[in-house]
């Protein structure tokens, strides 16, 4: 398995603990970005490089780049038609392209000039943000909140075979054995991927999602 992964208490113990983070594994090339699929969606995409005819390219699709999250939102791969997780190394310039698209999925305060505004967007864009809380390996809300984005149309073309995606490895089995794990209640076990916060540069970009920094106040 390429994807890097580490002790969770350790990891645990320096990650942010409120605000809004986009956690994520990352380098100078690529962040990763997790999807749960039926298997033999999951099974194309890890052989090819890029989704197949089995993905739907005509609805929008959710990419997250918590792990924990996905382990929430597919039930650690229990779920039905999500018992195969992939990872999927997201170039990273694509990766802050989506960010710099993203339209808020509800609207927030303090963001848009109106409402109005904010729904032209929303109805033209192919991109949408969501923070929501994330979770423990336990399936407990934390204060921290986690991002989800939803892509569609030209965008998802571009992600799902347009070259965005730098490779695909279905990580399944490593689902399974942690799995057997938090069932276990041994989470001084428990390894997850390596994550921490990914940074946004772009001042506008940071704002207008609503990200908290470190030593920066919130902006919201």
């Amino acid at each position: 398995m390429q994807l890097i992964v580490a002790s969770y208490p350790d990891q645990a113990g320096r990650w942010p603990e409120t605000g809004r983070h986009i956690m994520a594994q990352f380098d100078d090339r690529s962040v990763v970005v997790y999807q749960a699929f039926r298997p033999e969606i999951a099974r194309f995409a890890a052989e090819h490089g890029y989704f197949g005819d089995e993905f739907s390219y005509t609805r929008m699709s959710w990419v997250k780049t918590s792990f924990l999250w996905m382990m929430y939102r597919s039930n650690w791969g229990t779920n039905e038609n999500q018992e195969a997780i992939v990872a999927v190394w997201l170039r990273r310039d694509a990766f802050l392209h989506i960010l710099a698209n993203a339209v808020h999925a509800s609207f927030p305060q303090g963001v848009y000039s109106s409402r109005e505004t904010w729904q032209v967007l929303i109805n033209n864009s192919d991109v949408r943000v969501q923070w929501d809380p994330d979770h423990d390996p336990a399936g407990e809300k934390v204060e921290r909140r986690a991002i989800q984005l939803g892509i569609r149309g030209a965008f998802l073309r571009q992600y799902g075979r347009g070259g965005w995606i730098e490779r695909v490895e279905d990580i399944t089995p490593f689902v399974a054995e942690q799995r057997q794990i938090v069932q276990a209640r041994n989470f001084a076990a428990l390894r997850t991927p390596l994550e921490r916060p990914f940074p946004v540069l772009d001042p506008a970009v940071h704002d207008r999602l609503q990200m908290d920094t470190p030593g920066r106040p919130s902006v919201s």
